[in-house]
């Protein structure tokens, strides 16, 4: 029987008393990262993942999902301190504004930009191999090149910013953070292709109760 590989969902502060909730998978002794965090929350990003038995020195890869700064923040802290340790996968799309080359899309504005690295491009359709497999779905919209991913092993989708769930119900899409609405909404059709029986939505946390019908209310 194939080993199931560990996942959690961590909970980080956010504004207003909301959070967000970076996703970790552990293979043994190594750890992959799905999105990291805003500036300045390394420490508490260290804790939530000590908390589950994870160090960063266990890292050995880090997903994004795409470019916003919640979701990069803390990815200059996690390159000096990993090196050449880890690597950072992202979509070719939003390479240029991760590692520094354009402004943030939705945060041009931010007097210091997280600058860091991608290593790896990822497209539709790719399979990383970590952790039993997870699938790479071009979700883009809320940014264009805003990928989803699939955890083959636990039928869960990690939805980025393409949806977001209230106490456990999604929400679909997002307007006012979305660029482009329609191409969005477009984006959530892509899931219909897979087994989901939970997401993780990067704003509200896991949904895991009649997930194929609530998905299929967005299709």
């Amino acid at each position: 029987m194939a080993q199931r590989h560990r996942l959690d969902m961590l909970t980080l502060d956010f504004y207003e008393g909301m959070t967000i909730h970076p996703t970790l998978l552990c293979d043994g002794e190594m750890a992959v990262l799905i999105d990291t965090g805003c500036p300045g929350q390394v420490e508490e990003l260290r804790a939530a993942m000590m908390k589950v038995g994870v160090t960063f020195d266990m890292l050995r890869a880090v997903i994004l999902t795409h470019q916003d700064v919640d979701h990069i923040g803390c990815l200059p802290e996690i390159i000096r301190e990993c090196g050449e340790h880890i690597t950072v996968f992202a979509h070719s799309l939003e390479k240029p504004y991760i590692e520094g080359e354009l402004p943030l899309l939705k945060d041009a504005e931010l007097e210091h930009q997280p600058i860091g690295r991608v290593d790896e491009t990822v497209e539709d359709g790719q399979e990383l191999s970590f952790c039993g497999g997870i699938r790479v779905i071009h979700t883009p919209g809320h940014t264009p090149g805003h990928i989803s991913l699939y955890v083959k092993q636990h039928h869960l989708l990690v939805a980025g910013d393409s949806m977001y769930s209230v106490n456990g119900k999604l929400g679909g899409v997002h307007p006012p953070s979305t660029l482009d609405v329609e191409e969005a909404q477009r984006s959530l059709q892509k899931y219909s292709d897979f087994a989901i029986d939970a997401v993780i939505c990067y704003h509200g946390g896991l949904a895991s109760s009649e997930i194929q019908e609530q998905l299929q209310a967005f299709y």
